[in-house]
């Protein structure tokens, strides 16, 4: 428990600071349970809960790496995506807290393709570590057992080492908007260029793209590159043709796919920035992660076995420390009942050895080495003296 809370108490006022500030979550846990706590105490909580959750899925990371257990059967078509979120530091610094989102492809009853019980696994790392960290995610929701999985995203390349990590047989898909984006910063720069394009260019081009596939709109942005020179062009249309097989959106709609990150992009506007990124909010780097592993527990609706299992870590983890202090108090009295006693055998004189008969010591002959008794004052010795009156002597003198 922390600051005297009940354990109940406790749980709601996590919970709480999960979806909004600190000081909002004790002054709403006061109105709630009438129960007084300062900023200090709800930080506190909080955070030690979000170590303890961290600390179980990095446990359970390395259990998965050396273990290599099947997963569980999940959705047959499930998609993967991820992208990411800046998030302010204490400083100044602006960092990416990257996001990734499984879910189950489904088709509605209109023929509409929609990705259901989507779930979420965030956290501020570098891509590399992302990747590992992540297997805990795309394990309990049985990835690697789909019989079919895509990969819609952005064209960056650290998603890319994301997805040949996960499933690298996945379909991969440039998000749509993605690639509208760079069309339309291309039409930017004829028009800056002097170029003149039709009022309804646009949505003729992304029509085209959406239905036909990309091998003609790209033939017709290169023509407007080559009479248009312009380094911008260049750019966009190169990283465009790179990314061409991930373009063909007429295949991906007729398998069922869909074509659009939104589901990801919501990812990072509720799990990430509606807690992270408030007015004036600014976090120390090291309790980024604890309240996103909270934050996942919450959007994933498994706040329950989350809260069940960081209680056990955090129980465990306060035994341990006592018995580490317990330890090293018992070291410590050790050590110092050793210093005593070996003090008081250095201490105690050591018996000499008698001289052998006829034998000389050296002791007996040297004055100094001459052991002597207790001394008594002479007969004349000032101590000796009375201390009141004067000798009789003495007055008879001055008369």
């Amino acid at each position: 428990m922390s600051g005297g809370l009940t354990p109940r108490a406790e749980e709601t006022l996590v919970r709480l600071a999960c979806w909004m500030p600190y000081a909002q979550a004790q002054e709403l846990l006061s109105d709630l349970v009438g129960i007084g706590v300062s900023k200090a105490t709800a930080r506190r909580a909080t955070l030690d809960t979000g170590e303890a959750a961290l600390a179980l899925d990095e446990a359970e990371v390395e259990r998965l790496k050396q273990e290599v257990p099947q997963a569980p059967e999940g959705a047959d078509k499930q998609q993967l995506s991820a992208d990411g979120a800046m998030v302010h530091l204490i400083g100044g610094e602006w960092v990416e807290v990257k996001t990734l989102i499984m879910g189950e492809v489904t088709c509605k009853k209109q023929g509409e393709v929609c990705t259901q019980q989507i779930s979420t696994f965030s956290r501020l790392s570098d891509a590399e570590h992302f990747t590992h960290a992540s297997l805990v995610e795309t394990h309990r929701r049985g990835l690697e057992r789909a019989a079919a999985v895509c990969a819609v995203q952005d064209g960056a390349e650290w998603l890319q080492g994301l997805v040949d990590y996960h499933r690298a047989d996945a379909v991969r898909i440039l998000d749509f908007a993605h690639a509208a984006e760079y069309i339309n910063e291309i039409g930017q720069a004829v028009q800056a260029a002097g170029g003149r394009l039709p009022a309804r260019w646009f949505e003729g081009v992304l029509h085209r793209l959406k239905h036909q596939g990309p091998e003609r709109v790209l033939r017709h942005l290169s023509w407007l590159a080559a009479r248009y020179p312009s380094p911008v062009i260049k750019e966009k249309l190169a990283y465009l043709h790179k990314r061409e097989t991930h373009m063909q959106y007429p295949t991906y709609q007729a398998a069922g796919w869909p074509i659009g990150s939104g589901s990801v992009e919501s990812a990072n506007k509720v799990v990430v920035e509606a807690r992270l990124k408030g007015a004036g909010m600014r976090w120390e780097r090291h309790n980024v992660n604890p309240m996103l592993a909270l934050r996942n527990a919450v959007c994933n609706r498994r706040w329950n076995e989350t809260w069940q299992a960081t209680r056990r870590q955090r129980q465990q983890s306060r035994q341990q420390l006592r018995g580490t202090c317990s330890q090293a108090c018992y070291e410590q009295a050790l050590k110092r009942l050793l210093t005593l006693w070996l003090g008081c055998r250095s201490s105690t004189p050591r018996p000499v050895a008698e001289p052998a008969p006829g034998s000389v010591s050296s002791s007996a002959t040297s004055p100094a080495a001459t052991p002597r008794g207790p001394r008594r004052p002479a007969a004349n010795h000032p101590w000796r003296r009375p201390l009141i009156g004067r000798p009789k002597e003495a007055v008879l003198a001055k008369k």
